[in-house]
């Protein structure tokens, strides 16, 4: 059980390190900090402890489809909270069962950033 769990969050880690974010959460190359992004959608800050720099990456994700259009601020934010809820439910709960619905859910969500980013950033598509 705890193998399937550190696989995905494994196979988040291999996912987000395909393409170009940053790997600082105060931002970098012009990048907005992890707490930036956050502040968008008017929301306090969660701390992720050890899962900041995934969750960094697929807010990073998100956030460049929305800088680009293909994704309404309103979407955004919903998908920031959604994982900022996870995390919380994960996180008051914590146990094996609870970690491996929180990465399987993740990584859902992790593919799902990447998508979006992938629909304006032409460097991520196949060709």
């Amino acid at each position: 059980m705890r193998m399937l769990a550190v696989s995905s969050v494994l196979a988040v880690t291999v996912l987000g390190g395909c393409v170009s974010t940053p790997t600082n959460l105060d931002g970098s190359l012009g990048a907005p900090s992890f707490s930036a992004l956050q502040s968008m959608c008017g929301t306090s800050s969660v701390d992720y402890g050890a899962e900041a720099q995934s969750v960094y990456s697929a807010f990073y994700d998100a956030y460049v489809a929305q800088k680009r259009g293909a994704l309404p601020k309103d979407r955004y934010c919903a998908f920031q909270a959604s994982i900022a809820e996870r995390y919380s439910a994960y996180k008051a709960n914590p146990g094996a069962e609870a970690q491996r619905a929180w990465a399987n859910f993740f990584l859902d969500q992790r593919a799902q950033a990447l998508s979006w980013r992938a629909s304006v950033d032409p460097t991520l598509r196949a060709g």
